[in-house]
């Protein structure tokens, strides 16, 4: 099979046991690829493995969140768009984010640079979004980090509590919060 074939659970384990974690066990386990198998389609071990997660995260935030944003249509239709997809990754909330797991550990010096540039990229586009729609770039891009920052932290507070209400209350308010004061 295709090394692509193996993204999704790859992306399962590391959310579920982060860097160190993910055993070779665990992963031939999931896979159902021995190891030697693991290391013919992933000869750089784990690290390559995290990458191609990324690099799939990278690929799908492009389709699903910066096309959207960079879209035509009103600024609350175009980050409800946005919302309704974060909800779909993670599930309503019950996946944890792959990012914030990343960046503990000895896996954070290794992926940091990555991880920054997706979360920059996500910043931007939104900010992007509010200045088109009126607002000043440091506002705008203010409110990008904030919306990033309610999206991961509530990611974390509904895993903390078991309840992913909080992070289901945040995409569903995040838009509006978004456009106050845009007259959209």
């Amino acid at each position: 099979m295709p090394k692509d074939t193996y993204i999704p659970f790859l992306l399962q384990l590391f959310r579920q046991y982060g860097y160190d974690g993910a055993t070779l066990s665990k992963i031939s386990e999931a896979t159902g690829l021995g190891k030697a198998s693991l290391y013919h389609h992933f000869p750089g071990g784990k690290d390559e493995m995290v990458n191609a997660v990324l690099s799939y995260l990278e690929e799908w935030l492009e389709q699903n969140i910066l096309q959207d944003l960079r879209s035509d249509g009103d600024a609350l239709t175009r980050f409800q768009r946005m919302c309704d997809h974060i909800s779909d990754l993670y599930e309503g909330g019950q996946q944890p984010c792959l990012f914030a797991i990343l960046l503990m550990g000895s896996a954070r010096d290794v992926f940091h640079p990555k991880l920054q540039t997706l979360l920059r990229t996500w910043v931007d586009a939104i900010a992007a979004v509010l200045i088109k729609a009126g607002l000043d770039e440091t506002q705008a891009k203010q409110r990008g980090e904030d919306a990033v920052i309610a999206v991961q932290g509530s990611l974390i507070l509904s895993h903390g509590l078991n309840d992913f209400v909080p992070f289901q209350r945040v995409v569903k308010q995040l838009p509006p919060q978004l456009c106050r004061h845009l007259g959209t």
